[in-house]
């Protein structure tokens, strides 16, 4: 890990446990809840009832800590949280609460976790999609999570001390934003409410999220640790749309080509770009920091030890046009080493007791734009950055379209005399989808759900059509998997002779009466057949619907995102109780370099084809010596070996039924020589057995 010390702090504080063994599991046996992770989009980022973002991989690889594309194992960053600086009136300050701090401080205070929550206060999700269980007319996007915690405590539930702590008196109400659109997946939004509950006016507030980022693909390095892995990092800041950031200098080089960034939206009160600082001088209310990992020494990029330094970090130094400190080059944060950053707003006047103010900010994922070299950050490459991090802006002021912070005529849309946030475009509501396995092929359906969406901004029923998308056959044996990228248009039926898309009309796709599958209730009216496909390989299909645009509000054609409802296939034979059947295995021979497994031994498969729908396989050696048993249903889907926890991790593939594969381990988790092998399959329901043979070339 990072640094020792800050595990054992994290294991306190998260209230972890190391069980035995070389793998790392964490049970929460207190309330400290960050199990939740943003799912729902391209950004898998974990968030907690205690004010931190990222779980310093203590959770790695089951759940990720800022995963961007989602599946691809490339990480964003080790952990981070909110800070809330401020002076409490007739006490003084200044006083900073934390709710993580760099590893460097926690050496030396031993603290820094400094929010806590109220016994089984846990995270709650609601979305705003109707087929969601946690649906809710209150949700505002596709998946929100709500939580609150406070800074008034000065010992953790368990009776041990926070060390250093002197709260402001602050209770943090959170809310966090996801969608799924295309268009708006690879943001999260982090809604800040932050209420006095002391009895003392708190003045002079900053409000800030620190980050300590880290862009590294977990493919390449494996698990997070140790110091090189963490000194790869570049850092900026953008000041034109207020975004501080990193990406991979030196690192896993077109492997991680991708930024992270943490923008500031707005707040309430809204405060103006610049404050009066004498009357030649302002300073900004946005600022950016950035500051080394244990440095204790150097002037402008020292960690911060104590509330005063992290309240000076908070007024910043960096920001602002020329407002570099002491003619630093900016250029001076591009190069790799291992930073963390902090972006910040204020400061609000004063909070009086029982009053809120309101901050909003971003955590914006982007690949790298343009053929420049990995390791620059060339104002090309932020391209995508820059787009994404508008995206969100866009999200936050709603209604708001020109970001004034007033309702002009014609943008008040819901007629209620109040900037309404949170709006984004719709396309149509994506469509139902099965996908169904067979033999070298695979059959989709769909249903007609999407043709009666309407658009939240038009308020027009403007459904056009669908597109059918498919990975490759070997798509997922790469180092980079990006399942967005790796879809490629199937096939796409639209209306007919109105100028959008293809006009292709439905009348190939369209049943003529809807089927129904058994234990779904959805009506299916729509099937598109695949062959050609190789048995044992995984695909992935979705099924987007997308609209005819909106000319008005200058929109162009909007389309559902394929990763909503994408499902994970292997073509193969369907189970058979057909004793004349012969049950194979494939390949066979078997070659250890085999190109569809991956470079570890334990990543090797095989598969046994035309099996029972229940029955087991037993593996011998040509002495009679059993090698291994397998339990076989035609529900089957092999997630428990390690090529499909690597490449499937999920565990929603989906199999014909009559196969099943193999790692060539043994029933001890050793690895099977060269050689060749017998095996019978005995079908569970009639006591059948059948027999036969592989080799095994390594």
């Amino acid at each position: 890990m990072k640094n020792l010390l800050r595990l054992i702090l994290l294991s306190f504080i998260f209230a972890f446990t190391l069980n035995p063994g070389d793998e790392q599991k964490f049970p929460k046996i207190l309330d400290d809840d960050n199990s939740k992770w943003t799912n729902i989009g391209n950004i898998g980022i974990t968030v907690s009832n205690f004010g931190t973002y990222g779980h310093g991989f203590v959770l790695w690889p089951e759940q990720p800590s800022c995963e961007f594309p989602l599946g691809s194992g490339i990480e964003h960053l080790f952990d981070g949280g909110l800070y809330v600086g401020g002076f409490v009136r007739g006490i003084g300050g200044p006083l900073v609460t934390t709710a993580a701090v760099d590893a460097a401080s926690v050496s030396s205070r031993g603290g820094g976790f400094e929010f806590t929550n109220a016994p089984g206060d846990l995270i709650k999700e609601r979305s705003s999609l109707f087929d969601s269980r946690f649906f809710s007319p209150s949700a505002i996007s596709h998946q929100d999570f709500l939580m609150d915690y406070v800074d008034t405590n000065t010992v953790f539930e368990n009776g041990e001390p926070i060390i250093d702590h002197n709260p402001l008196g602050i209770s943090i109400h959170q809310e966090t934003y996801s969608w799924d659109f295309q268009f708006a997946n690879f943001f999260v939004i982090f809604n800040y409410w932050i209420k006095n509950v002391s009895n003392n006016y708190i003045d002079s507030v900053f409000v800030g999220m620190w980050t300590d980022t880290v862009v590294r693909n977990t493919r390449i390095t494996g698990r997070p640790s140790g110091s090189a892995f963490y000194n790869k990092g570049g850092n900026g800041y953008s000041d034109s749309i207020k975004v501080a950031y990193e990406f991979d200098a030196a690192g896993d080089l077109g492997f991680s080509d991708s930024y992270i960034g943490v923008v500031y939206c707005g707040s309430e009160p809204r405060l103006p770009d610049f404050l009066p600082a004498g009357l030649n001088d302002s300073i900004p209310t946005v600022n950016f920091v950035s500051w080394q990992f244990r440095n204790t020494d150097d002037p402008n990029f020292f960690a911060p030890q104590n509330d005063v330094d992290r309240y000076g970090k908070m007024r910043g130094f960096f920001g602002g046009t020329n407002r570099w400190k002491n003619g630093i080059n900016p250029g001076q944060v591009k190069g790799p080493s291992n930073r963390s950053i902090l972006i910040t707003n204020g400061s609000f006047s004063s909070i009086a007791p029982g009053d809120s103010i309101n901050v909003v900010f971003a955590i914006v994922c982007g690949k790298k734009f343009g053929p420049d070299p990995a390791n620059l950050d060339t104002e090309e490459q932020k391209k995508n950055l820059y787009a994404n991090a508008d995206w969100a802006l866009r999200a936050y002021h709603g209604e708001d379209r020109n970001r004034n912070g007033i309702l002009d005529p014609g943008e008040d849309l819901d007629g209620d005399g109040n900037i309404t946030r949170y709006i984004l475009p719709a396309p149509p509501v994506n469509p139902n989808v099965k996908v169904v396995p067979k033999d070298r092929s695979v059959e989709i359906y769909w249903d007609k759900r999407s043709e009666l969406s309407v658009d939240p901004i038009s308020g027009k029923r403007d459904f056009e059509g669908y597109r059918l998308y498919r990975t490759q056959a070997g798509f997922d044996l790469t180092q980079s998997q990006d399942i967005f990228n790796s879809l490629a248009v199937l096939a796409e039926f639209d209306s007919a002779a109105n100028g959008v898309g293809f006009d292709a009309g439905f009348e190939f796709a369209e049943l003529t009466e809807p089927v129904t599958f058994s234990g779904d209730t959805i009506q299916y009216f729509y099937k598109f057949e695949l062959s050609n496909l190789l048995n044992g390989w995984q695909y992935l299909f979705s099924v987007t619907a997308f609209d005819e645009g909106d000319p008005d509000n200058n929109l162009e054609s909007l389309e559902s995102s394929p990763l909503a409802n994408f499902e994970r296939i292997l073509p193969g034979t369907p189970a058979s109780d057909d004793p004349e059947l012969k049950i194979g295995v494939y390949p066979n021979p078997y070659y250890g370099e085999a190109i569809w497994d991956g470079s570890s031994e334990r990543l090797r498969k095989i598969y046994f084809f035309n099996l029972p729908s229940d029955c087991e396989i037993t593996i011998y050696t040509l002495a009679g010596d059993i090698v291994k048993r397998i339990q076989h249903t035609n529900q089957s889907n092999s997630s428990e070996i390690r090529w499909f926890e690597t490449f499937a991790s999920d565990g929603k593939q989906k199999f014909a039924g009559g196969e099943h594969a193999w790692d060539l381990l043994t029933d001890n988790e050793q690895a099977i020589a060269t050689g060749m092998y017998l095996y019978t399959v005995k079908n569970n329901r009639n006591g059948d057995i059948k027999t036969g043979k592989f080799l095994v070339i390594k």
